[in-house]
């Protein structure tokens, strides 16, 4: 065997053995350069994806915030006409009542036909200006009856043509992780107002040297003209340009409705998400959406509808008269936490509303709502007890116990309304829906008469049975729809039942 040796000053790592003649021959690598570096160990890498919903919720909230400052003009007037005009320079009588209500329903009409093609900053700017000649009028003529009038016309003609368009652009402009608080802003704009109407008018004083009705304008000069500045921060809905045609308006949109979260890759995803959700809507025929619409807009009406009786004449009569009983007078202190834990539920409910999710939080309120009415109606039964300081202190005690709870409910409904629709049909049967609520409203102002323990009665009872009834059908019925992007929660809405409560 003969053996040959090589040096080299770099690493082989080739090794040969030769066969010659059957002469075994062994060729041997000697290296003398710098050993190759050791492989790299293994490294765990986190990566942590930051979810851009929390921003998005900011900035949405942000765009929201002309339509709620004129939701709380409008809890104003609703209260005022719901009972809540203790005080009034002029005559409460029936038209008073309901005459914002029938403003409500014409300016719903314009805007459900007119919300496709407009942006909808042209309903917040109008409709916060209607607001702003109702709040003067009631400044500059606090003692003329045609004057307030007109002036509750206008300004339920106003509150009309922002309510559609704001639910819509809420439910479009909002993540799935914010859409729910987004939508929410109605009823706490509400909310607020109906509180800061029941709150200074059961406790104005006539000899404070000013006619209330001033006072009320004055608070719906100041949020109207909140309102009306705050236009120029709204974003209009990406939905809204891709469905004009304008895909690099839309973009912009979406970059700016993302603000410091946005990334090209984020913004594509939006972009065609919001796309995604067009196409589907538009590919359909209006006759094959309105077919689709049949079980949603079931499940709506009767859930928004419920709203109306949240608040309403008879509840606040009865805790007007049940204060009189036995606190000798209406001006105490029920009415205050009255409209501050109406206040409260409906602040609770814009926090969880996108984490305990719809369904659980609207089915919770719903059921105290129901038991507490019927509460009330098991005391009004006996007619006697009407006259007993004993007894209207616990019906007092159930209507405050009502509205925290009623405050819960309600804001869920913002948040499905914006949800259960398909594109094309979805302004008008929203705008048919809020419509048929003031008309209850209506219904009810025109037929509670008088203040009677039967009354009372008769009207706690029939709405506590429906409330119930709405209950078992509504844990059957409605989905959940926390968390879903808009075509998700329209394929929920179409389905018969969906019995998932979280």
């Amino acid at each position: 065997m003969s053996t040959t040796t090589y040096v080299t000053s770099a690493p082989v790592t080739v090794q040969q053995t030769n066969y010659l003649t059957g002469q075994e021959t062994q060729t041997t690598y000697i290296t003398t350069g710098r050993a190759p570096p050791p492989p790299p160990p293994d490294v765990s890498v986190n990566v942590v994806i930051v979810n851009p919903g929390g921003r998005w919720s900011k900035t949405a909230t942000k765009t929201g915030t002309a339509a709620t400052f004129a939701f709380v003009c409008a809890g104003l007037d609703m209260a005022q006409g719901l009972g809540w005009n203790l005080n009034g320079n002029v005559a409460t009588t029936l038209e008073f009542q309901y005459s914002w209500f029938i403003g409500f329903i014409i300016g719903a009409v314009v805007s459900a036909l007119a919300v496709s093609f407009l942006p909808k900053m042209i309903f917040y700017g109008l409709g916060s200006i209607m607001n702003l000649i109702d709040a003067i009028i009631f400044v500059s003529a606090p003692y003329e009856y045609e004057s307030i009038l007109a002036a509750r016309y206008l300004g339920g003609v106003g509150i009309g043509l922002i309510t559609v368009p704001f639910i819509i652009h809420s439910a479009e402009i909002s993540g799935s992780n914010s859409r729910g608080t987004c939508a929410a802003l109605e009823q706490y704009g509400l909310s607020l107002g109906i509180a800061i109407q029941v709150i200074y008018d059961s406790q104005w004083a006539g000899d404070l040297g000013m006619a209330v009705n001033r006072v009320h304008g004055i608070f719906g000069i100041v949020f109207s003209a909140i309102a009306l500045g705050s236009v120029t921060m709204a974003i209009e809905s990406p939905i809204f340009y891709i469905r004009q045609n304008q895909e690099d308006k839309a973009r912009a949109s979406i970059r700016r409705l993302l603000d410091s979260w946005w990334t090209v890759e984020r913004g594509n995803q939006a972009y065609e998400e919001a796309k995604l959700y067009v196409v589907e809507g538009t590919s359909q025929g209006v006759g094959e959406q309105v077919a689709e619409s049949v079980m949603p807009f079931i499940k709506m009406l009767f859930f928004r509808c419920f709203v109306a009786f949240a608040m309403s004449l008879p509840l606040s009569y009865s805790i007007e008269s049940s204060s009189y009983v036995y606190e000798g007078t209406a001006y105490a202190w029920p009415s205050i936490v009255f409209g501050a834990l109406r206040l409260l539920g409906s602040l609770l409910t814009l926090v969880i509303l996108d984490t305990v999710g719809r369904k659980f939080v609207s089915l919770l309120g719903l059921m105290c709502m129901a038991g507490l009415m019927l509460g009330m109606a098991g005391v009004y039964g006996d007619y006697v007890n009407i006259l007993s300081p004993y007894y209207m202190r616990q019906v007092s005690n159930l209507g405050i116990a009502l509205q925290f709870f009623a405050g819960i409910y309600v804001c869920s409904s913002s948040a499905y309304l914006g949800e259960a629709f398909p594109l094309r049909v979805k302004p008008f049967l929203i705008g048919l829906i809020v419509c048929v609520e003031q008309v209850i409203h209506i219904v009810v102002i025109a037929t509670f008469t008088s203040a009677t323990s039967e009354y009372f009665y008769n009207y706690f009872v029939i709405v506590g049975i429906i409330l119930v009834v709405g209950l078992v059908a509504f844990a059957i019925l409605m989905p959940e729809t926390r968390g879903t992007t808009l075509r998700k929660a329209g394929e929920r809405f179409r389905r018969v039942h969906d019995v998932m409560a979280y």
